[in-house]
Order: structure tokens, then C-alpha cells, then sequence
């Protein structure tokens, strides 16, 4: 599967931040985002997850075939790590939540409560939602927060073993997770100042 972006700009409260985006993933491979905090980095992550709209321009991806990861990891803090991957891995129509638990170093763990765990726990039991999917394309934006050093081998072995059996993924990260990754310095693309704003823009997505 096939993510293309075409002469994309995306908009953050209205404005464009970035414009004449254009680029495409396929499978094996992996894109990494550059850019000073705040030029646009996330708003376009976010819309090409599908999030938000396009100012201008298109974004191609075979339906339900993306997977997003944000700031948030997305937990029911009552629930066990356990039963926090079985319930996303039935959202997705699901079922084996091994590998994820594995992958993410998650087996000792697997009956605490997810409200229970630290920071960095947290954060792998989010990303180890990615693998519960069952989706090719990740989207990820800063996913090595709270991460130490052995969880962020973790992750980038995970996104290795996904690009190895043909997923892709595109992601922000100011960390070099020592993969073969193509990298996109969004400084240059970034919008003129007082470019118009979006009429009827739907800024609850921000």
C-alpha cells in the first residue's frame, strides 16, 4: 500500500503553516519529518492521518490502512495492560496481542493497571497499540517521549520488524532510531506569512 501526498499545505488555527507538500511512501520504507518546533510538523502528520483536511492539495492512502500515534497513548487507566490491548485489538477487528506485548517488553507487566504505571510503561503500552492495528501505514508523531534509552531500542526494533514485512511509516522525531529512513526537512515548505485563512475551517481537530 501507497501513501501519496501531492502538493498538500495544512493549516493550524485557520492559517496555513505549510504548503507544496509533496511526497509518497511505499511499502518498506519510512519518512522522517525535520523541522523547528512549532513550523507545522504535527498539523501535517495529523492530516494526513486524516484528522483535519487539507488546506489545498491531496492525501491518498488506501482506506482504513492508516494507524496514528500522538502525544497522548490513548489508555483506560482502570483497565489492564492486558486488557487495554485486547480492547484495542477488537476496535480493529483483531485478535493476537502477543507480539505487541513482546515487542514492547510488556510481559511482566500484563496484569497492572494501566493508570498504575509509569510514565515511560505508559508510553510503550501505547505504542504497542500500533502492532494490535493490523494496519501497513504508522503515523507518529514524537512517539520516543518519556522513552529511556532501552524502551527507544525497543520501538525502533518494532518499526524495523514492521518496514521488514512491507508496513511503512511516517513520523516526527528528533531522535536517530538507527533505521534506513529517508528524511524531509519541512523548514522550506513553510507557508508565506499572511496566507488567507480557511473559510469554515473546523478548528475542534486542532
Amino acid at each position: 500500500m501507497i501513501l501519496r501526498v501531492k502538493d498538500v499545505s495544512v493549516a493550524r488555527g485557520g492559517v496555513a503553516v505549510l504548503e507544496g507538500l509533496s511526497f509518497e511512501i511505499g511499502p518498506g520504507q519510512a519518512l522522517v519529518l525535520k523541522g523547528p518546533n512549532g513550523v507545522g510538523k504535527t498539523t501535517l502528520l495529523r492530516t494526513v492521518a486524516g484528522l483535519q483536511p487539507p488546506f489545498k492539495g491531496e492525501v491518498d492512502a488506501p482506506e482504513e490502512a492508516v494507524a496514528y500515534a500522538a502525544h497522548s497513548d490513548g489508555l483506560k487507566s482502570m483497565l489492564t495492560v492486558e486488557e487495554n490491548l485486547r480492547f484495542w485489538a477488537e476496535v480493529f477487528a483483531q485478535s493476537d496481542i502477543e507480539k505487541a506485548i513482546q515487542a514492547f517488553d510488556l510481559a511482566e507487566l500484563r496484569n497492572r493497571l494501566a493508570g498504575s504505571l509509569s510514565a515511560g510503561q505508559k508510553r510503550r503500552l501505547g505504542l504497542a497499540r500500533l502492532l494490535v492495528t493490523g494496519r501497513p501505514i504508522w503515523v507518529l508523531d514524537e512517539p520516543t517521549v518519556s522513552l529511556d534509552t532501552a524502551s527507544v531500542q525497543l520501538f525502533a526494533n518494532a518499526v524495523r520488524a514492521h518496514l521488514a514485512t512491507g508496513g511503512s511509516a511516517l513520523l516526527a522525531t528528533h531522535i536517530d532510531l538507527g533505521l534506513d529512513v529517508t528524511v524531509l526537512d519541512v523548514g522550506p515548505f513553510r507557508a508565506k506569512q499572511g496566507d488567507a485563512p480557511v473559510s469554515g475551517y473546523d478548528e475542534a481537530f486542532l
